[in-house]
This record gives C-alpha cells, sequence and structure tokens, in this order.
C-alpha cells in the first residue's frame, strides 16, 4: 500500500546566522567551511540552512512555500504530499546559449561547446553574485549522486537561494549529512553554487517564481566547478544533473578512466531460464528514451526493470567487464506525452511525494497534461494560472512542463539500482535516433570501433526526407552534443580507448530506430511496448555460445541485422514489404549521408580519431561493393 510520508510538527530546523555559521556547522572541513564562507561573503544571505534530505526538512520547506504561494498543495486525497510550481515564462527549460565551459584551452572545450576564459568569467560573474541573496536564505546540500560508499559514486555540495531546488535536489540527488562525513575522511567532491539573482531589498516582497532575465550556468572543469545565476528551472538549478553528472563527470571520467554517460539502464530477464541481462542505451529527445527506461514486454518470456531514464556512469570493474549506475534517485521527466496509455508504468510512479512544474490544475486539485489521458477535461488552469478549456487554443501545460519523483515510486525499478552499489555489468549498449528513412530497425555493431561510429554519427531528421535523399539532420553524437564536457572528438578517443582496455569484455553494440516511415509518412513499426521484440533479438544475439539460442544475423554495409525469421513478430500485424522496408539499405542514400558524416568530423579538424575516419572509409567501400 502506498502511503505519503509523515509530517514532523516538533522538527526544528539546522539554521544559522552568518555569525553563528562557523561554530554550528555540522561539518568540520577547513576546506568546506572556506569556501562556504567565501560564497556567502560574496552572495551576503541573511542565513545558512543545512540541509540533511530529511522528510522533516521536506515538510517544514513545502509547508514555507505553499504560504507563500510558491506552491500548490494538490489534493491529498487524489496526489498526497505533492504539490505544483509555476515558473515565470521567461524561465521554462535550459537555457544552452548561456551554458559556458570555461577551461584554459579553448581547443581542448571543442566547437560543440560554449568556451569562456575561466578567469575572464569570474570577473564577469562576481558583479551578479556580488549580494545576490541578500534577503534569501542560503541552503546548503551536501549530495552524493550514486549510493553513497559505491565504488562510481561522486559527492558533491550545492549551494542555492531557491527552496524549490531544495525540494527537487531531495528527490533527485542522496542527500545527506553522510556526505560531510566521507569528505571528512578526504574524499573527493565538486564545488557547485546557484542562486535565482533576485535579492530581496529593504523589505521587499518576493515573487512566486523569483529569477533573473540575465542568466549564466557556468562550468570550470578545471576546477570542478559549477556557478549558476538567474534560472530556477531544471537543470539550471539542480546543479546535480546535467552541469555534475554530465559535464563535469564526463571530464572526471576523461582523467579517471570512465564514462559519464546520457544513458537510461535497463535489467531484462529472461523468464523462461532466469538469465539477466543489463542495458544501456543513448537516445535524444523525443526518441523513446523514457518508454524503453520503463518498457512493458508484449512478448512472453521477458522481464523488464527500470535502473535509470536519464544518465549513467560507467566503470570496468575488477572482472574487467564494464559496469554501470544511475547516479539520479528520482525522475526528472517530461509531462506531456507521458500518458496512461504510452507509459502507464510512469503514471503509476505519480501516485504521490511528487513535484510538478508547469503542468494544468485540474478542478478536483489534480494535475494534468497533453497526452496524459485520451480525455480532456472540460476546464483547467493552465500551467500560467489562466482559465483553460479545449476551445481556448493554447496548450494547458507548457510543452516542457516536468514532475520530478523517486526512482523508488516506479513499479517498475530493479532492486540492483540500490543494492548494487558498485554497479550492474553492461551486456549491451543501444544507440538510436528519430530516423524516417536509411536507418534501419535494429542492426548489431560490427566491432567495438564500428559501435563508436555509430554513436559518433546518430542524428535525427530535421525535415521530412525526399524520396531516395536524406532529410536534414540534426547531430547528437551519443545523445551528448549538449552535455559533453570537452571536446566532442576527444571523447570518441575516449570511448576507443575504453574499448581497447575491456577488450572481448566489452559489450555489444546496437544501433535502433524505432521511427522509419514508409513512402506515404506512415511509421512501419509499432513502437512502445512492441520495442520488446528488437530486445528479444538483440539478447538473444548476444547467446553466441549456444548455436540453438543464437539469433541469427545477416551482414549488411551498415551492419548485422535479424536473418529473415529471427524477429519475433508474433501477434502483430506487418507486411513483408514493411519488414523488408524496415531493414532497407539504400546504398545511394548512405553513401550521401557519408558525405554528410565527413562534413561533420570536418568540425572537429584533425582530433578526429583516425579510427573512425577509417570505419567511414570502410562503411564507403561495403556500400560500394
Amino acid at each position: 500500500m502506498t502511503t505519503a510520508t509523515k509530517i514532523d510538527n516538533d522538527y526544528q530546523p539546522i539554521t544559522h546566522t552568518i555569525a553563528e555559521f562557523e561554530s554550528a556547522a555540522p561539518v568540520k572541513d577547513a576546506k568546506v567551511l572556506g569556501w562556504i564562507c567565501e560564497m556567502a561573503d560574496i552572495m551576503q544571505p541573511d542565513q545558512i540552512f543545512w540541509c540533511d534530505g530529511s522528510t522533516a526538512q521536506w515538510q517544514l520547506l513545502t509547508a514555507e512555500m505553499v504560504a507563500q504561494g510558491s506552491l500548490i498543495k494538490l489534493n491529498p486525497d487524489i496526489r498526497p504530499n505533492s504539490f505544483l510550481a509555476r515558473s515565470s515564462s521567461d524561465d521554462v527549460a535550459r537555457v544552452e546559449e548561456r551554458t559556458f565551459i570555461c577551461a584554459a584551452d579553448p581547443e581542448a572545450v571543442g566547437p560543440t561547446n560554449n568556451w569562456r576564459d575561466p578567469d575572464e568569467m569570474r570577473q564577469e560573474l562576481l558583479p551578479f553574485f556580488k549580494g545576490a541573496m541578500r534577503g534569501r536564505t542560503m541552503y546548503v546540500l551536501p549530495f552524493a549522486m550514486g549510493p553513497i560508499g559505491g565504488a562510481i559514486t561522486q559527492l558533491g555540495l550545492q549551494l542555492t537561494d531557491s527552496p524549490y531546488a531544495v525540494l527537487s535536489m531531495q528527490i533527485m540527488a542522496r542527500v545527506s549529512f553522510e556526505v560531510l562525513r566521507h569528505i571528512e575522511r578526504g574524499a573527493n567532491w565538486v564545488r557547485t553554487a546557484h542562486t535565482v539573482g533576485a535579492p530581496l531589498l529593504d523589505g521587499a516582497a518576493d515573487s512566486a517564481w523569483p529569477c533573473n532575465s540575465t542568466k549564466y550556468i557556468c562550468h570550470f572543469p578545471d576546477t570542478l566547478e559549477v556557478l549558476s545565476f538567474g534560472s530556477g528551472y531544471g537543470g539550471n538549478a539542480l546543479l546535480s544533473k546535467k552541469c555534475f553528472a554530465l559535464r563535469l563527470a564526463s571530464v572526471m571520467g576523461k582523467r579517471e578512466g570512465w564514462l559519464a554517460e546520457h544513458m537510461l539502464l535497463i535489467k531484462v530477464t529472461n523468464t523462461n531460464t532466469g538469465r539477466v541481462y543489463n542495458l544501456a542505451a543513448a537516445f535524444p529527445s523525443a526518441c523513446g528514451k523514457t518508454n524503453l527506461a520503463m518498457l512493458t514486454p508484449t512478448i512472453p518470456g521477458w522481464k523488464v526493470e527500470t535502473l535509470g531514464d536519464d544518465i549513467a556512469w560507467l566503470r570496468q570493474g575488477a572482472d574487467g567487464r564494464l559496469y554501470a549506475i544511475n547516479p539520479e534517485a528520482g525522475f526528472f521527466g517530461v509531462a506531456p506525452g507521458t500518458g496512461e496509455s504510452t507509459n502507464p508504468t510512469a503514471i503509476s510512479a505519480l501516485w504521490g511525494n511528487t513535484i510538478y512544474t508547469n503542468v494544468a490544475l485540474t478542478d478536483d486539485g489534480d494535475v494534468w497534461w497533453e497526452g496524459k489521458t485520451d480525455e480532456v477535461p472540460a476546464h483547467l488552469i493552465d500551467w500560467q494560472g489562466q482559465d483553460w478549456t479545449p476551445a481556448s487554443g493554447t496548450p494547458a501545460a507548457h510543452p516542457n512542463s516536468r514532475f520530478t519523483v523517486p526512482v523508488t515510486q516506479a513499479p517498475s525499478i530493479a532492486p540492483e539500482w540500490s543494492e548494487a552499489e558498485n554497479g550492474v555489468p553492461l551486456d549491451a549498449i543501444l544507440f538510436g535516433g528519430r530516423r524516417a528513412t536509411n536507418v534501419p530497425l535494429v542492426a548489431k555493431a560490427l566491432s567495438w570501433q564500428h559501435g563508436v561510429f555509430m554513436g559518433a554519427t546518430i542524428s535525427s531528421e530535421k525535415t521530412a526526407a525526399q524520396e531516395g535523399l536524406v532529410g536534414e539532420l540534426r547531430r547528437d553524437p551519443f545523445a551528448m552534443l549538449p552535455f559533453c564536457g570537452y571536446n566532442m572528438a576527444d571523447y570518441w578517443g575516449h570511448w576507443l580507448a575504453i574499448g581497447e582496455k575491456l577488450g572481448d569484455k566489452a559489450p555489444a553494440i546496437f544501433q535502433v530506430n524505432w521511427f522509419r516511415k514508409d513512402a506515404d509518412g506512415k511509421f512501419l513499426w509499432p513502437g512502445f511496448g512492441e520495442n520488446s521484440r528488437v530486445i528479444d533479438w538483440i539478447l538473444r544475439s548476444l547467446d553466441a555460445d549456444s548455436e540453438s539460442d543464437d539469433a541469427k544475423g545477416e551482414e549488411l554495409p551498415v551492419g548485422i541485422v535479424p536473418a529473415s525469421g529471427e524477429l519475433n513478430l508474433t501477434g502483430i500485424e506487418i507486411s513483408d514489404e514493411s519488414l523488408a522496408e524496415l531493414f532497407r539499405v539504400d546504398n545511394e542514400s548512405w553513401l550521401q549521408e557519408c558525405m554528410l558524416t565527413e562534413e561533420f568530423f570536418a568540425m572537429f579538424g584533425d582530433r578526429v580519431p583516425q579510427e573512425l575516419r577509417a570505419q567511414l572509409q570502410g562503411l564507403r567501400e561495403r556500400l560500394g561493393a
């Protein structure tokens, strides 16, 4: 039975005035205290609040925010312990054009990132941060990314003046004073500081969503710091997420020999044999990532459990295999399109203890967004607080509206999410984009190097493709284009080096494409739960030791695809023509795509690994043959 967390009315927060801070702080580490004091001197908060991740602090902050009008408490009979936040209309998403990598060497940052000189950026930021927290509380969050004490886990501290960010971080990361104990024993930690940039001067009234029209999200990989100013939304404010877990962590992984990836993680069990497989998958946005993370198989013999829906950290284990963890503790999901018919597992996870942002409010105190249900309510309060009906002509929920919910509430969550503190061994890695043409439903890489080439050339079509031609491609290598904290060509080289180290213990790599269309623009593959049929073939293809169980494949120029009759199609109707089109490789179109890939590689000059240039040439030769 699911129940909401109990309110502790006797809780007393650990809050200090600046004068009391050092003597009363729950940590004695000089570097921690020195950094916090330095940032407090700059931002000038009225008081400092230490966050311990407790239920009592959650109840205290939510009650304060409801009283201030910053949160709307939802109907407890429908959504217990759940709240709705409405952001400012100019603070609704990541601001990539205001996201900077501030490192000494611009070439090491690469052409796909916004580079700034770190010293110059600090000078530019100082006037904005000076006094930015006046009239506000500075919250100190010690957090762990991954199980505390795990081999792949990393630690951090975040300073923020946003209680909304505190509550969201409490869901998304492991906020605990235990982190401070590990730091006191010498563990490394990352410094992150965030302010909404809206000081309260001379007793001015606060707004429901304080923010600043000027925004900076600045990463300093040389010193492992993040400074974020002006935005209270999502990854701009929850600095454990994209800022730490991908942009900084990717740099940390490059230095230390591991990988920080924009990948989901699933555990797949063959219920007939009991064999367990673990898969990681990288998909750009709108390519079915969450649906795969919470997949409900439509064919017997398989059970899928969720390990993570967004980020994975990968490190070689003592046995030589590649192990992965989900460093996050929550789901920060896009609400629109998540529905009872498309992702019932996600909907089930949202029963309570959830923060919703920029969704619509129903008349009975529940939430709604486009795609949540087939039936559209007759009346709502939209994400901007206005009356809404189906005739309004505007979305009821913002297209980037979100839910933030603990991963433990997903009925599909695997026990290994927390029990396997050193990660799970990976059997396969999947890459996929949204392609109407060219790319087969599934193809196995010919080698690790070919798999890295697949990941490096992942793309989605921005425009409808003309017959026989490739549409304009939006490149998103490894689904990491906005999140890799260093030169993407060096990142490809790092993947190649990891593969060389793994040798024959490396997981197999596949490319999938759920979105191929026919000449009339209709999807050829049903998708959603039927994607389990593709997973079925992928996992059977791994069982090469048993010829009877090994899924036979046919080698095409772009990889190995299922041989005729090897894809389990029992129970679905798909014509022979459609099946053939799903795997058709048009050599001329692929040769054109090779030209586009060469142009893409040219962005990175001579930093592109020679192995990838060799893979491109090999693909051309296979297509020509």
